[in-house]
């Protein structure tokens, strides 16, 4: 093989390599349509909002075009080297029956966290959990009830971004699934709900 030759294939074993080892990588937009899926079953939709359906994504113009009929062959012919590490999109399993347990829990026990959620009482923390805010806006016979719920809560809550790491073979992912959620809630939650900016101050939104 001559030097030409073998120049001219380091570009396509670099672009290989790439291809090959690119789903090592946190797939973080996957991580973040996960966590909504979930937050919205637990949460469900806001009131009086319809109900939503995926959509196509914007820009999507090759609806009746023949499979790769405007990618160059080269790029083609690199396909079909690489299809068994290109089969694999980058995604997030939540279909565990850990997954589903835990969050079914959490949806049921939002019916009764709601009303502190709304008086300020309860707060959405930066670490992805939940705390009493304010206890003295809750009644003291009720004030067992809320600690007890916040604490269940929570336990949920840590078991979950655990389970989701576990089923999708990544245990080392669980601090980012955290980071991720932590994020999603406090993007979620609805207006007036308290949450807790990165400096640890509690902010209403």
């Amino acid at each position: 093989m001559t030097a030409i030759k073998r120049l001219g294939l380091v570009p396509l074993f670099m672009l290989l390599a790439a291809c090959v080892t690119i789903n090592v990588y946190f797939p973080a937009v996957a991580a973040e349509k996960a966590a909504d899926r979930i937050i919205k079953d637990v949460w469900g939709p806001e009131d009086g909002a319809p109900p939503t359906r995926e959509q196509a994504p914007e820009g999507d113009d090759t609806q009746g075009r023949a499979p790769g009929a405007e990618r160059p062959l080269a790029i083609r012919l690199l396909d079909t080297l690489i299809t068994p590490a290109h089969a694999q999109e980058p995604r997030i399993d939540i279909s565990s029956p850990a997954v589903k347990r835990l969050t079914a829990s959490m949806e049921k026990r939002f019916s009764r966290l709601r009303p502190y959620y709304e008086s300020g009482a309860v707060g959405l923390t930066r670490d992805a959990l939940v705390a009493v805010r304010d206890l003295n806006s809750v009644p003291l016979a009720e004030r067992g009830s809320v600690r007890q719920l916040v604490s269940a809560e929570n336990a949920d809550r840590n078991a979950l971004y655990r389970e989701i790491a576990v089923a999708n073979d990544h245990p080392e992912w669980e601090q980012r699934i955290r980071g991720v959620f932590a994020e999603r809630w406090v993007r979620n939650a609805r207006d007036g709900w308290y949450y807790q900016n990165d400096g640890g101050k509690w902010v209403r939104k």
